[in-house]
């Protein structure tokens, strides 16, 4: 019985079809599957979504050169300004994460009014905790940045009272329709406002095909005009150094870990799976690679006997009290308030060369956001997993700040 040619052709084209078809279903499957894992590999990419890639490590690896964004918006000209129409005063409150957001509303709020931003003050939780803005942020650099987009001034004039000033809430996504509504006829009547800014749990701002003058000046004032002045810079610098020179055999990298005893012991983070205890970030650790010499950094300001667990399977974890030079300990840790101590957390959580958030929040998102715009993506985010087959990236979250629009907007 003769063979036809063409059922051998055609054969041979059917299983080459399903070899292909094989193919493509495991390139679509298990590698979307790996894109959507956040955490530290040699080759970290920040994808389009914003998540980073994972693979298992034994250590904080290097961050790769082409992680780094390039910024999608430019600083607005700067322009002749003309006289100010009024003036805009608020404060920065409860922490770094949110001093951000508040200069950010109030730039883009000052601007759209062409009114006088006056540099804020600093309050705390207590009563009567105020400080100056100099205390811990860079004011001339501040102004420098701010130069022809809007006019600042480092006080209000004291011929303007209390009773002078109308009290103005916007939130901190705030959008050029809600200035238009809810501020601007408040402004044209008074010409002098405070702003009280508020968080709300749904994000106000619309996603929009083009971008304003306005999307460049938050920009700007997110990630452009906030730095540390030079006394608490240099005490940021030295705890970085020490944890670098105490992680000598990972090559001088480390771990930060956002853990505070504090707030794991709050009502919301009772039995939830947005917050992780030192044993439980312990047992994370060790399932997804990482040795026993790595070196880690806690938010706790000093140790607690809750922290034991995770120093007995890493023995090089450390607080601020154990790593902040000795001199500098009266005034930055041992201070009535904790400003300078959550100041400290943010930018060593930002710059460390891997960030483990142990409870959801703010905090979290907004250090996230700080180290996407600077390239640094590892970010490793726990997992509750209970079977005890599952591999390694199986207890990472898949959830990398995927929805942190500021830094999506701001950066590619």
């Amino acid at each position: 019985m003769g063979v036809d040619l063409r059922q051998v052709v055609a054969g041979i084209l059917t299983i080459t079809m399903f070899v292909m078809l094989g193919n493509m279903i495991k390139r679509e499957h298990f590698d979307s599957v790996h894109e959507k894992l956040p955490g530290v590999t040699e080759d970290a990419h920040y994808s389009e979504q914003g998540i980073v890639s994972v693979s298992k490590t034994s250590g904080p690896r290097k961050e790769d050169s082409g992680g780094e964004l390039k910024p999608c918006w430019e600083k607005p000209e700067s322009e002749a300004l003309g006289d100010p129409k009024g003036s805009i005063t608020f404060s920065l409150i409860n922490g770094p994460e949110y001093h951000v957001s508040q200069i950010s509303a109030a730039v883009v709020v000052a601007k759209y009014l062409g009114a006088t931003l006056v540099i804020p003050d600093i309050r705390g939780t207590t009563p009567g905790d105020k400080r100056s803005f100099e205390d811990i942020y860079d004011v001339d650099k501040f102004m420098q940045s701010l130069d022809g987009v809007v006019n600042v001034m480092k006080e209000q004039p004291s011929e303007i009272s209390a009773q002078d000033v109308a009290v103005v809430k916007v939130p901190s996504k705030i959008t050029e329709d809600y200035i238009a509504d809810h501020v601007e006829p408040v402004f044209r009547t008074k010409s002098n406002i405070r702003l009280a800014t508020y968080f709300p749990s749904v994000n106000m701002r619309k996603k929009k095909t083009q971008k304003s003058e306005l999307d460049a000046v938050m920009c700007l004032a997110m990630f452009g005009t906030l730095e540390l002045q030079p006394e608490v810079r240099e005490v940021v610098d030295s705890m970085v150094e020490r944890l670098r020179t105490l992680s000598r055999k990972s090559d001088g990298r480390f771990l930060a870990v956002d853990l505070r005893v504090g707030m794991l012991e709050r009502k919301n983070c009772q039995g939830s799976k947005k917050c992780f205890n030192a044993q439980e970030i312990a047992e994370f650790l060790q399932k997804i690679g990482y040795k026993k010499d790595t070196t880690i950094y806690l938010t706790q300001s000093r140790w607690d006997s809750s922290l034991d667990a995770l120093k007995e399977v890493f023995p090089k974890t450390y607080t601020k009290e154990s790593i902040m030079p000795v001199v500098k300990k009266a005034k930055f840790l041992n201070a009535e308030d904790s400003e300078f101590e959550k100041v400290i957390d943010y930018y060593i959580c930002s710059e460390s060369d891997v960030f483990v958030p142990a409870i959801s929040g703010l905090f979290y998102s907004n250090v996230a956001g700080k180290r996407i715009a600077s390239g640094r993506t590892q970010i490793l985010v726990p997992a509750i997993i209970e079977s005890p087959s599952a591999s390694p990236t199986d207890h990472l979250s898949s959830y990398v700040v995927k929805k942190n629009h500021l830094a999506h907007s701001c950066f590619c």
